[in-house]
This record gives structure tokens, C-alpha cells and sequence, in this order.
């Protein structure tokens, strides 16, 4: 890929369908892998943006997972308009979580999803209006 190609993939998060979240991780996933991206960072990229997803569905109606690819990163951008997080840092805290608890008896809501977002990509910025939404940029440095 030449220095100034980059490869951009978009992808509608539903925010009323438990059963479609992940959708586009696993897209992304195939992809990475139909491009020769290491397993390592394939995983990486695809365990960030499932939890991404899974915190549209649960928190904000759905939302838009971009994809930018060029040959030194990778850069994941979720983007929602749900109720935004009013305390950034107490919600970076493992375990703390404000799922109802109709959807941790679904198994999720843990408490876990920005932590691992954060642990699993390079850099994590976190853009969240309360009323407005919510914008994580995720990169993800090719080695």
C-alpha cells in the first residue's frame, strides 16, 4: 500500500438488536486478516471494537464504527448520540458500570468495556458530551 493510501471501512452499529453486536468487529476481523495483519492485532483491534459496539447497544441506541487503515496504524473511531458519559474517569474504572440490570442478566454490563478498549489499543481518546454522545478514537500501531 503506498504511503498516502489509506483504506476506510464504515459500519451502522444497531442499537435494538443484542443479537447483531459485534457485527462489525467480526467484519473487521476477516479483513484484517485478508489483509496480512498479525493475529496479535487482529485480535486486539476486534476485542476494542466489540466492546465499543456492545456499549452502543447498551447505552446508546447504536451508533458508526470507522475504520482507517494505512500501513503504520490503525485507527477505530465508534461514534454514538446517546446520553454521553457524565464522569469519563470513574467510568474508565474496572468494574464500574451503569447497565440496567435487565441487561447484566444478559451477561454484559460488567463494567469492563472502556477499561479493555483502553488496554487494548495504543492510544484511547475519549470525546462524551452528557445530552450529546459520545466519540472514542482508538489507534492501533501496525509493528
Amino acid at each position: 500500500m503506498a504511503q498516502s493510501e489509506t483504506l476506510n471501512f464504515h459500519f451502522d452499529v444497531d442499537g435494538n438488536d443484542f443479537t447483531s453486536a459485534g457485527e462489525a468487529s467480526v467484519k473487521v476481523k476477516k479483513l484484517m486478516r485478508q489483509l496480512g495483519f498479525s493475529p496479535e492485532l487482529t485480535r486486539r483491534v476486534s476485542i476494542a471494537m466489540y466492546e465499543g459496539e456492545i456499549n452502543m447497544v447498551i447505552h446508546a441506541n447504536g451508533g458508526t464504527a470507522d475504520v482507517y487503515v494505512d500501513e503504520d496504524r490503525l485507527r477505530v473511531v465508534l461514534a454514538d448520540e446517546g446520553p454521553g458519559i457524565a464522569d469519563v474517569e470513574t467510568a474508565m474504572q474496572e468494574g464500574y458500570s451503569t447497565a440496567p440490570d435487565n441487561i447484566r442478566a444478559l451477561g454484559f454490563g460488567a463494567g469492563m468495556g472502556l477499561p479493555n478498549m483502553k488496554n487494548y489499543s495504543d492510544e484511547m481518546k475519549i470525546d462524551s458530551v452528557v445530552g450529546k454522545g459520545t466519540t472514542i478514537e482508538l489507534i492501533f500501531k501496525v509493528s
